[in-house]
């Protein structure tokens, strides 16, 4: 079985940072996107958007990732989106109510071409 790979990226934007994650997003993989939201917090970015578009799959493991992240950011003044949840990332959130709690954008994050 190959090793089902999550790349995670962290770009920053004029007055937010962008995680782009690809691949999938589960109990293997949520680490990676866990470090790169953690330095985010700890250089205290005030609004981080994380570009899902990419995201194949994602388990409760990555949900809780993201969910942590955002308290920790609201906590701190500041707000975390998800952008462009693919179908299957998009019916968790509605399974879980969680597209209730999450600011979810059906557009991907602009990037600056500067």
């Amino acid at each position: 079985m190959p090793d089902v790979e999550l790349n995670v990226s962290t770009t920053s934007q004029e007055d937010h940072a962008v995680v782009t994650a690809v691949g999938e997003l589960d109990l293997y993989t949520a680490p990676r996107l866990q470090a790169a939201l953690a330095g985010l917090l700890r250089e205290e970015v005030d609004r981080i958007v994380v570009d899902l578009s990419g995201v194949e799959f994602c388990d409760s493991t990555g949900m809780n990732v993201l969910l942590a992240a955002m308290k920790r950011l609201k906590e701190q003044g500041g707000s975390l989106e998800l952008a462009a949840p693919r179908p299957a990332v998009k019916r968790i959130l509605q399974v879980t109510g969680l597209d209730t709690v999450f600011t979810v954008n059906d557009a991907a994050p602009a990037m600056d071409a500067g």
